[in-house]
């Protein structure tokens, strides 16, 4: 039954025009995203022409995802009085825009301060796309659809990142040199995969479409928006408190990424000085197969996920999730890179499935005027532990990233944090659910 109702969803989702096109939208940001991050991340951190250690490892990670955070709590507010069709396509013009002079910057390796500015705002303003597209899902998928849609486009979109990430190594190889003129040149790819999809959003939705309801919707001006930042933050906080289901799945899935951040980052060293010394090529061969990995651990959560939530309950699901992340960590203890390649399997099943249950808990318990708001809220909390987690790891972890100590911490955090949320999310939902509150 469990298999035959996902199956039913999910050929009801394919019917669903607007969800198609949304979906879409998405993976075609998302292809320009992964192409002009790995562009990023290459000239930092795997460019033979400069050399890094930890903590340059962590800033260059930060430069990245910080963004996230700086940019998130104003996301909300204007996404609850704005167009969110124009936003996303605004957000992604203005992307293609910033990506021209970016690439020229690293061309002629100037990765200095105005450097860091661009990649800060390309990367920082796409929290308005992707909080964009998940307050808007709701407005073209029927709420019992809403955890098969989250976990095929959250899935698909993680997938399809990937992808690009596999892309952009591919052209590294065959046709570019790791050198500041290659990776300036792969950088430009970006450009195109934000305009095709602000194309894509532009031409395939109407203004209202995609939200903020007309009675909503706020009439004053930017300016205004701007002041009324930190109260309208504040309002979704609240909203948040008044509604522990989902706060506690966003503080569980929050903790998770603190945790999950020291594990990438002794993931990334022990890759690029402890399992091949200073081969750059193979540590590049050897981190593609663990995105690989990672890859296909989210595909399984958007297949797991679903019927799993139907008939354990999406809370008693992500506490599994965190227990089996705590078990699987102990897998890096012999430091071999084969079952540090399956560790992160599981534990990318366990992060993506967790994502897709708190995505549609946030979607589920909260009303639609404060739904921006609140998954800004979100996206700041999950992308700032997550580099809490990476300069933790910079600070503390040798120069190798080979640690016994840390593996232990580690996996003993997760089994806590299963403990924890199992106690809070069981006596969260033993309480009548809130709805309708302004």
């Amino acid at each position: 039954m469990p298999a035959a109702h996902t199956r039913g969803n999910l050929r009801a989702l394919w019917h669903a025009r607007g969800f198609r096109r949304l979906v879409a939208v998405r993976l075609v940001s998302q292809l320009g995203d992964g192409m002009f991050q790995a562009a990023l991340a290459g000239s930092l951190l795997f460019n033979p022409q400069q050399a890094t250690d930890a903590l340059s490892v962590a800033f260059g990670f930060a430069i990245l995802l910080l963004p996230y955070s700086l940019v998130g709590p104003y996301v909300g507010v204007f996404l609850d009085r704005w167009s969110r069709r124009s936003v996303i396509v605004a957000a992604d013009l203005i992307r293609a825009a910033l990506v021209l002079p970016t690439a020229l910057l690293i061309w002629y390796g100037q990765e200095a301060v105005p450097y860091a500015l661009c990649a800060l705002l390309i990367i920082g303003i796409n929290r308005f796309l992707l909080a964009g597209l998940s307050a808007s899902q709701p407005h073209v998928v029927e709420p019992d659809r809403l955890v098969t849609a989250n976990a095929v486009s959250t899935t698909l979109g993680t997938l399809v990142y990937s992808l690009g990430l596999g892309i952009a190594a591919a052209v590294l190889n065959s046709m570019l040199h790791k050198s500041f003129h290659g990776y300036g040149l792969l950088a430009l790819s970006g450009a195109i995969g934000y305009t095709a999809a602000a194309l894509l959003a532009r031409f395939s939705f109407r203004p209202d479409e995609l939200g903020p309801d007309d009675g909503q919707r706020e009439a004053s001006g930017v300016g205004r928006g701007i002041v009324d930042v930190a109260r309208g933050m504040v309002a979704g906080v609240r909203h948040l408190a008044a509604r522990p289901r989902a706060a506690y799945a966003m503080l569980g899935q929050s903790v998770f990424r603190a945790l999950y951040g020291v594990l990438t980052l002794a993931t990334l060293l022990l890759y690029r000085r402890y399992f091949f010394g200073t081969d750059s090529d193979r540590a590049l061969a050897g981190l593609a197969q663990v995105v690989i990995a990672g890859g296909l651990g989210s595909l399984l959560a958007a297949l797991l996920t679903p019927p799993a939530t139907r008939l354990f309950g999406g809370w008693r699901w992500i506490t599994a999730l965190f227990a089996a992340s705590g078990v699987l960590v102990l897998l890096g203890l012999p430091f071999r890179p084969m079952l540090l390649v399956v560790a992160t399997f599981g534990v990318n099943i366990a992060s993506q499935g967790t994502k897709i249950v708190v995505d549609t808990t946030l979607q589920r318990e909260c009303d639609d005027d404060y739904r921006g708001r609140v998954f800004s809220v979100n996206d700041t909390t999950f992308n700032l532990f997550f580099v809490v987690g990476l300069f933790t790891a910079a600070l503390t972890l040798p120069e190798n990233g080979h640690s016994v100590p840390a593996i232990l911490l580690v996996s003993g955090g997760y089994l806590v944090l299963a403990c924890w949320y199992a106690v809070a999310a069981f006596t969260a939902n033993r309480q009548p659910a809130v709805t309708g509150t302004r």
